[in-house]
């Protein structure tokens, strides 16, 4: 040991997973050379660490015009205030962790971190703690990382009684203390930011050191006064609501009680998902004490209880009096706080009316009882224990009841619950506006915040209180916000200003929303991750020695006629494939897959990103790519003409495709053709065509027949979903065409095979890795999800059998209406919409019999044919390859961890359903934009019943929109229309028209053209529908009314002349066009 440090014993007692208790010794050296931080420190033991630093000037990053020392970052020109003069900011931990949207501002610079507050992130916050590690390599932030944990003169020791916290805020400020005195002869003061009231005073009164408040920090800043607005609002209590009857939500049950209620199983737990059409509508599913999983559904803010989407929860489910017996609402336009809480009205069988009696009174009783449709009443009692069942007041039933003495019949209804807990809060940042509803009441001085509402472009989301001195900046713009808390006195969550996106509109913040609004990660990649690219760049070529051809550990099949099968326009091609014939009869049969693991090795940059990215985004008129463009479209591609690495999955096969054997081998391909679906197709059907490759596929084609109608046997099911496609003329942003996608029979063809190598590849590594193998299972629909439908298939004489998946897929085959050649594809659209979401898991964490794909009809699946842009086959081939080579280079505990490959699937899942959600929204934005200016009369078919209205898909485009049976924008315009439950249908008034699911109607199809700036669901224009056949008094658009629609549509399009110029503007002068 040096003369320079000394060594201090920490010892630690913690319980094992056995639940023993152990002590742990840690050595803990001080030093007293440890620097200060500071450029132009005189300080002996400071300028030799800059010395050093000099030495490795590589290290460095350049900063304006010259060279930031990392071993003294801090300038010797902060920035100067009246108070403290020249400055260092010092925030201790809490600071960081309700302010890092502040703190990472570039304007925030000059910043020391303590040890001691890094330590304490670790623990607190693993995200906040990144960001700050994140600000800190940036050099020109001048953040320097001050290690007071191991300096002799700011290391403290706990005292006798002393709590861990009270010890760390001690620390913090005795290391405040002594940059104080060191930087005394700079004057250069450290200046401790805190907003804990007790830290603050022992800090100002005891310690003598210079300390504040955040705010009062950042009052410093007076050209930015928008820093003012991003605090967060964790203090804050929102009285704004003038509701008397307004009381506030329900207080959690303790962490002890929960505990019980689900070890009990009279609680459940799920993530909460909030119904699309109706904010006011969540639902989550459950494992029930029977061991199957069912949907609850939780109805209003009071059941809702402070819980948003995504939010991990669990819940109490209410008496079968209060569960949902008549269908949902569509909330989307109207404004929450005229919008009755669903929890808080009776029941249709409790009372004639459906307005409250606090409603009546106001204006907008009619239209809340437009909204409202005779849902349950729910009684805003507390929280009851969760092992008690505890009373209503009357005495008449309980609160809640035991989950297990529900089953599977629904006649009573839908299973409705309470939240009563929170296990994890699922809060981000959200894309927002100012609510156009939003009055200001009385004067205000010209900087003085204001207490404003916000609402989030994800209409899931409810309105958010922010405080604000930006009120006239803000008014038409997109920015983002965060939530801080939501107290139970609050109505609505409290939360902070972040940051300005743009005008709404605007092309370049309209893609920037749709972006962030569903996580996608779309910034560039760093430096750091195309540092591990090849060197070589687009030069790479195939090396046998380095590529491992020539140890034989990788297959030369450069031989064989292997060609690609894809989409038009394809670049990243993920699979090639071949087929022909063995001496005895048989047919090897080959899918190769890109081989990205040769580029992406675990552990580096470029796979820890590719893990946080997961997938690329498709867009309608771009994708972010989850790698690199030269791995994605390029080296890894397996474009034709050129050797490329692969990991192929080759099999002997008999004539009617049965797999005799199979193996797999890292292997290096040369395919010979990049065809498209059509291609392909058209050399199936031109019998003049006889080439190897040709007869490859033709004879590809007849095993996948084959291989089709044995999984059809098996139960798999053939569904359907609405896609479009859109033309985009001289690749402009502007869609001159949508349509329908057609499938050709080769898309059938590549399907079968790689589901065929996904089964194979899944059996593969579960065989050699049981506990940790990354598959992907689709678990069974309830029997209650087919409900609805089942009541509206009742009046055609069709019966779905949802036993099985085998049974569901005959009951569809036969389910046909020889009047209606569209009705079987609609009814297979409906019910893609009864199922459970597919996910992916870890092998160990479930049964076999959870492994199964239930829409596949296969006991064990996984993915393995995409890794160019999906991250879970990267992680699959990694298995594989593991698998098949015992001598590969090893690979890190991602594979054999349970844990770890449980938390990267539950990434891949979310991150997965965030991209699918972007492509719908990117659809929905451009299908907006083809109708904008455009009257269309378009037959179409009711897909769903609602209170308010109903659903309508038009087929020739695949769009969907709600035809609503009362105005949306009106006060006293009641329902043309009542929902009748038998029947599960719109009955008109008079009781002479109907409005069943399945119908055939004719509706015209517009976009509506409201100002994005007073659109309440999301600042977009949005397409509406407007019923004309069947013709329903009150609801259909009458004949002249039709005619002048098509008549102002027709004046208001532009020329096709017009149409080619701004064509040409997009395409050629893109700078110009400022808006969508």
């Amino acid at each position: 040991m040096t003369d320079n440090t000394m060594l201090r014993n920490k010892s630690f007692v913690k319980r094992t997973r056995k639940g023993n208790i152990v002590r742990t010794v840690k050595e803990h050296y001080l030093r007293d050379d440890i620097a200060c931080g500071y450029e132009k420190c005189t300080n002996s033991v400071c300028e030799k660490a800059r010395a050093e630093a000099e030495e490795q000037q590589g290290t460095g990053r350049a900063a304006g015009g010259g060279w930031i020392n990392p071993a003294a970052p801090l300038s010797s020109a902060p920035r100067n205030s009246v108070e403290w003069g020249p400055h260092y900011l010092v925030p201790d931990t809490n600071a960081f962790v309700n302010q890092i949207d502040i703190l990472e501002r570039p304007i925030i610079n000059n910043v020391v971190v303590l040890s001691t507050v890094l330590d304490e992130l670790r623990g607190l916050s693993i995200a906040v703690y990144n960001r700050v590690r994140a600000i800190v390599k940036d050099a020109e932030r001048r953040w320097f990382v001050f290690s007071n944990e191991h300096h002799r003169e700011t290391f403290v020791e706990r005292r006798a009684g002393e709590s861990p916290n009270d010890r760390n805020d001690r620390a913090i400020r005795v290391a405040v203390k002594w940059l104080d005195a060191h930087l005394r002869d700079a004057q250069i003061a450290p200046v401790l930011v805190t907003n804990d009231e007790d830290n603050l005073h022992k800090a100002q009164n005891d310690d003598g050191i210079r300390a504040c408040r955040m705010d009062r920090c950042l009052g410093v800043y007076k050209e930015h006064p928008e820093l003012l607005d991003m605090m967060g609002s964790v203090d804050i209590v929102d009285r704004s609501s003038t509701d008397p009857a307004w009381s506030g939500y329900a207080d959690y049950l303790s962490s002890v009680q929960i505990q019980a209620g689900l070890k009990s199983a009279v609680l459940l737990q799920g993530t909460l998902q909030i119904a699309p059409y109706n904010y006011l509508e969540g639902s989550i599913y459950a494992t029930f004490p029977d061991g199957k999983e069912r949907r609850v559904l939780v109805l209003g803010r009071e059941n809702m209880n402070r819980a948003i989407q995504g939010d991990k929860v669990v819940i109490q489910v209410l008496p079968k009096s209060k569960w949902r017996v008549a269908p949902s609402a569509a909330l989307v336009d109207e404004d929450e706080d005229v919008v009755p809480d669903i929890s808080a009205k009776p029941s249709a069988a409790d009372s004639t009316s459906v307005v409250p009696e606090s409603d009546a009174k106001d204006g907008n009783a009619s239209k809340r009882a437009r909204t409202s449709g005779g849902e349950n009443h729910q009684h805003n009692a507390p929280a009851a224990d969760a092992g008690v069942s505890s009373k209503s007041e009357d005495d008449s039933e309980p609160d809640f009841i035991n989950p297990a003495s529900i089953g599977d019949s629904v006649s009573e209804g839908e299973p409705t619950g309470r939240v009563v807990g929170v296990v994890r809060r699922n809060w981000r940042s959200y894309c927002a506006f100012l609510d156009p509803n939003f009055k200001q009441r009385g004067t205000r001085a010209s900087n003085a915040p204001i207490s404003v509402s916000v609402l989030a472009m994800d209409r899931r989301i409810p309105k958010i209180k922010i405080r604000t001195r930006q009120l006239n900046v803000l008014a038409g713009q997109r920015f983002v916000v965060a939530i801080d808390s939501w107290p139970k006195e609050s109505r609505y969550p409290l939360g902070h200003f972040v940051r300005a996106l743009g005008s709404a509109g605007d092309k370049g913040t309209e893609t920037e929303v749709l972006l962030l609004e569903h996580d996608v990660p779309f910034q560039p990649f760093t430096q750091n991750v195309r540092a591990d690219l090849p060197p070589e760049g687009d030069k790479w070529l195939f090396d046998p020695d380095r590529d491992q051809l020539t140890s034989g550990r990788r297959r030369d099949l450069r031989h064989i006629d292997a060609c690609s099968i894809d989409p038009p326009g394809c670049t990243d091609i993920d699979d090639a494939l071949h087929a022909f014939e063995l001496p005895n009869g048989n047919f090897q049969v080959g899918v190769h897959i890109a081989d990205v693991t040769n580029f992406v090795k675990p552990g580096t940059a470029m796979d820890k990103e590719a893990a946080y990215r997961s997938t690329t985004v498709y867009l309608v008129d771009k994708r972010i790519d989850m790698l690199p463009e030269l791995l994605g479209t390029n080296l890894c591609s397996l474009m034709s003409k050129v050797d490329r690495l692969a990991f192929s999955c080759i099999w002997e096969v008999d004539p009617e495709a049965n797999i005799v054997s199979a193996t797999f081998h890292k292997s290096v391909i040369h395919s010979k053709a990049s065809l498209t679906y059509e291609e392909a197709q058209n050399r199936i059907d031109d019998p003049s065509m006889n080439d190897s490759i040709t007869n490859s596929i033709r004879l590809l084609n007849t095993l996948a027949k084959s291989l089709r109608k044995r999984r059809m046997e098996a139960g798999a099911l053939t569904l359907s979903s609405p896609e479009v496609r859109f033309r985009l003329e001289n690749d402009s942003q502007d869609p001159v065409d949508v349509e329908m996608k057609a499938l050709k029979e080769t898309n059938a063809l590549v399907e079968e095979f790689m589901l065929l190598a996904n089964i194979s590849v899944a059996q593969k590594i579960y065989e050699h890795f049981p506990d940790s193998a990354l598959l992907r299972r689709h678990p069974e629909p309830p029997a209650q999800n087919f409900d609805n439908l089942q009541h509206a298939l009742k009046p055609l004489d069709i019966q779905l059998e949802t036993g099985s998946s085998l049974a569901l897929a005959r009951s569809l085959d036969r389910a046909v209406l020889p009047t209606d050649p569209y009705f079987n594809n609609l009814l297979r659209i409906l019910t893609t919409r009864c199922m459970m979401q597919a996910q992916y898991f870890c092998s160990g964490l479930y049964t076999p019999e959870d492994f199964r794909h239930y829409g596949l009809a296969t006991p064990i699946y996984t993915h393995f044919t995409s890794p160019i842009r999906r991250y879970a086959d990267v992680m699959v081939h990694r298995l594989l390859h593991a698998s098949i080579d015992r001598d590969a280079a090893a690979y890190g505990s991602e594979l054999t961890d349970k844990t770890k490959m449980s938390e990267q699937c539950d990434v891949l899942n979310h991150r997965h359903r965030m991209a699918q959600q972007a492509g719908r929204s990117s659809v929905e934005l451009y299908t907006n934009l083809f109708f904008k200016g455009k009257t269309v009369e378009e037959p179409g078919y009711v897909t769903q019943i609602l209170q308010n209205g109903f659903s309508v898909l038009i087929p020739s485009y695949g769009i969907e929109g709600i035809v609503y049976t009362t105005s949306k924008d009106a006060d006293n315009v009641a329902s043309v229309m009542e929902y009748e439950k038998e029947s599960h249908t719109l009955v008109s008034l008079d009781k002479t028209s109907t409005v069943a699911l399945f119908q055939r109607v004719r509706v015209v199809l517009q976009v509506d053209d409201t100002p994005v700036s007073a659109n309440v669901s999301s600042m977009r224009r949005k397409l509406s529908l407007q019923l004309v056949e069947p013709q329903i008094p009150g609801l259909s658009v009458a004949a002249d009314q039709l005619a002048a629609l098509r008549a102002a549509a027709r004046a208001d399009s532009p020329s096709k002349q017009n149409e080619e110029k701004i064509v040409e503007m997009v395409t050629k002068h893109p700078d110009q066009i400022h808006s969508v």
